[in-house]
């Protein structure tokens, strides 16, 4: 299996994101977010815009990288502050309602149904239409996808299920597409090949929040860079400024990418 974006020409990593002209809104802005789980003050304060430029936000796991992402659409309730999508306020409505809104969701594993074919997937949620995302565009980008269209969703590999969330978040026609940990589980050259797939749809003018634990991963889709360290933002920099700070790397991931240095990362806490 292979993963294949249909787009010939190769990928161009996405450039620095424009700053937001005065005046103008952002695709997404998360201010003064929290959220608790019982006593446990998971999200404090969190403030985070996307603009039209990839967005990648990394972290360890237990930092609160999916309670955002559940956060946003509506999975988790929001104890206070805002979350907005082009200035429409999205806490108080339910997660149906808010990926109407134009936000598609590609959760940490996938998600998919054994009992439905990779074609029932696609037509639960495409709306029928001939404008924007179509189940033949979600095919031409994914042509894996369309030779097993007959199978069923845990009947293929780790990298085809990821196009078949991909391919169902695109078919919303989603103004803002959010991934949760994409590159878990995949082989090295299906990651690749995924990349440059955020690459095209980034360049067909698909907002992107990229959350990963892959720093190379993250680095390679989105040149703004977030660090979460429990619950709050820690860091705002860019893959380029990340990539040369091994103090930075090692103090918020455990990390290090620096050529003679092997650290071991702490142990990992379970992911909220």
């Amino acid at each position: 299996m292979q993963w294949e974006p249909a787009m010939a020409e190769q990928a161009v990593a996405p450039q620095p994101d424009v700053p937001a002209e005065t005046g103008a809104v952002p695709v997404l802005q998360v201010s003064g977010l929290d959220v608790r789980y019982g006593q446990s003050h998971v999200l404090q304060g969190v403030d985070l815009v996307v603009n039209r430029r990839p967005l990648s936000l990394i972290g360890r796991n237990g930092m609160g990288k999916s309670t955002l992402c559940n956060a946003i659409m509506g999975l988790v309730p929001a104890f206070g502050g805002s979350i907005r999508l082009h200035g429409q306020e999205l806490i108080g409505l339910k997660p149906h309602e808010i990926a109407r809104t134009g936000i598609g969701y590609v959760p940490q594993g996938r998600r998919v149904f054994a009992s439905l074919s990779v074609d029932e997937h696609l037509r639960m949620v495409s709306g029928g239409g001939s404008d924007g995302w179509t189940i033949k565009k979600v095919y031409d980008l994914f042509p894996s996808l369309q030779a097993r269209r007959r199978n069923g969703g845990t009947q293929l590999s780790g990298g085809e299920q990821q196009m078949l969330a991909i391919a169902r978040a695109l078919l919303l026609n989603p103004r803002l597409l959010i991934m949760d940990e994409p590159s878990e589980g995949l082989a090295p050259i299906v990651v690749e090949h995924m990349v440059e797939t955020l690459h095209n749809l980034a360049r067909e003018g698909v907002a992107l929040l990229l959350v990963e634990q892959n720093l190379g991963v993250a680095t390679a889709v989105s040149e703004r860079i977030a660090i979460m360290v429990t619950g709050r933002i820690a860091l705002e920099t860019t893959s380029d400024d990340l990539a040369d700070d091994e103090v930075a790397q090692r103090r918020y991931l455990g990390v290090s990418t620096h050529i003679g240095h092997t650290e071991t990362p702490a142990a990992p806490a379970a992911n909220p």
